[in-house]
């Protein structure tokens, strides 16, 4: 059994231009269509009207004629040919009336019927006394009349069609300008501003267009400021507690040895961890980092990484790229994946290398669903005890600022899969180079040019 294919229309219908062009055409198509029939059928009525006073009166005089005895007017007989049969019954009936109909044969007309004639008939001995009248002038007029609307219908669809679109276009300028906003500020740029010139003066009034402008903006604005705020809070907790951790810091180690020595150095430890990773995400929230780029290969970073974290990791590396990037930074981001594998997920953990891809994969139990839907958000773990949310957070910002792209998925077999796409280092060793010894470099972003992350992670 055969589906049958669903139509989907083009995009661009969809669009409000279009939507407002069709709406405008058919409107006054519709006006036009019944203008024209209102005055195509008075002027018509008006005529025809005319033309029967006009015919009647001509059987007044024939019908006197005939009554006495003199020759009948040309144009007019008894029971002449081409009389309607209508008109010849209602005659003979002893009625008078009045047709529009062919006239009667004319030497020389290639059809056998002459143009079109008003006939009037009246009774007559039984018969019909009839008489017509050239119609063909005023048929002439009518369809001059028809052509006419017709034209200047024509005209007033297109005046008012362009008309139209001018204003439509202006107002859909204009929510286009709001659009582009909108997603400039959901992508983070929270500077951009619609600054619809009839918010700026509120004396003239605003219409629907102005009024989601002027909202947008003052939204941004509220948002930014909340997020500035929130920002200067979250640095100046983390640099007003450098002070008091390193104090306690050095007087942890002149405790004695023991278990609670421990216990107090190791959450010491702990709390400074976490001031620097809070320092580290308000300078990200700020993007005031500068990134250092150098060309490097990836697969060593990759591997000193690993060695670095002291976990039981295997690194496999196939085809492995140079990039440019800031090394520092990238294996911050590596180093926190790969801490993160293993604080949630299960070993073993795999470290792989495929060209300028970097991938973390654990056989724990996967990221959670709100991480996948919504990323990485601060301070919320999937367990008790493990760790506080802010690594993957700082993993996702760092990745960003050296022009990445990190995205998190869940195996097909199982597992938390976090894989990230650097920059390729490209060199250009063609005909330019003869005059470059050095030649040409480039960077060959990563797959989505924009920069954007996909799906989210769970926290570390």
């Amino acid at each position: 059994m055969r589906r049958r294919r669903r139509f989907r229309s083009p995009s661009w219908t969809a669009s409000l231009t279009w939507k407002s062009a069709v709406f405008l055409t058919a409107m006054c198509c519709t006006l036009a269509a019944l203008l024209g029939v209102l005055v195509h059928t008075a002027v018509t009525r008006q005529t025809v009207e005319h033309a029967r006073e006009k015919a009647l009166a001509r059987l007044e005089v024939v019908t006197d004629a005939y009554e006495a005895g003199e020759p009948l007017p040309r144009g007019s007989g008894i029971d002449p040919p081409g009389l309607p049969g209508s008109l010849r019954a209602l005659a003979a009936g002893g009625e008078r009336g009045t047709v529009v109909a062919d006239g009667p044969h004319r030497p020389g007309d290639p059809d056998g019927q002459g143009g079109p004639a008003m006939w009037a008939a009246g009774p007559a001995d039984g018969r019909a006394l009839a008489t017509w009248t050239d119609y063909s002038h005023s048929a002439r007029t009518i369809g001059g009349l028809d052509r006419a609307i017709i034209g200047s219908s024509l005209m007033a669809i297109a005046a008012t069609l362009l008309v139209g679109l001018f204003a439509v276009g202006r107002v859909t300028r204009r929510l286009h300008q709001s659009a582009r906003v909108a997603r400039r500020i959901s992508a983070g740029d929270l500077d951009a501003r619609v600054n619809d010139p009839r918010t700026a003066r509120p004396v003239r009034a605003q219409d629907e267009v102005a009024i989601v402008a002027g909202a947008l903006d003052t939204m941004a604005s509220t948002l930014q400021r909340k997020l500035q705020t929130e920002q200067r809070f979250t640095a100046d907790v983390a640099h007003e507690l450098r002070t008091p951790l390193t104090g306690l810091s050095a007087a942890a180690e002149l405790l004695p040895p023991g278990r609670p020595a421990e216990l107090v150095r190791d959450r010491v430890q702990a709390m400074r961890a976490l001031t620097e990773d809070l320092l580290e995400i308000s300078r990200l929230d700020a993007r005031t980092e500068q990134v250092d780029l150098a060309v490097h290969d990836l697969a060593p970073i990759a591997e000193r990484v690993v060695r670095a974290s002291g976990t039981d990791t295997e690194v496999r590396v196939s085809g492995a790229a140079r990039v440019e990037t800031d090394r520092r930074r990238l294996e911050r981001v590596i180093g926190n994946l790969v801490a993160n594998a293993h604080r949630h997920g299960a070993p073993p953990v795999v470290l792989g290398v495929d060209g300028a891809v970097v991938s973390v994969r654990d056989h724990g139990p996967g990221f959670p669903a709100y991480l996948l839907d919504g990323g990485p958000q601060r301070f919320r773990t999937d367990g008790a005890g493990k760790g506080h949310g802010l690594g993957l957070t700082i993993a996702l910002g760092q990745a960003q600022v050296i022009g990445a792209r990190l995205d998190f998925g869940d195996a097909p077999d199982g597992g938390a899969l976090a894989r990230l796409t650097l920059p390729e280092y490209v060199r250009l060793d063609d005909g330019d180079s003869a005059g470059n010894p050095g030649g040409d470099r480039g960077r060959r972003g990563p797959e989505d040019p924009d920069g954007s992350t996909g799906n989210a992670p769970h926290a570390s």
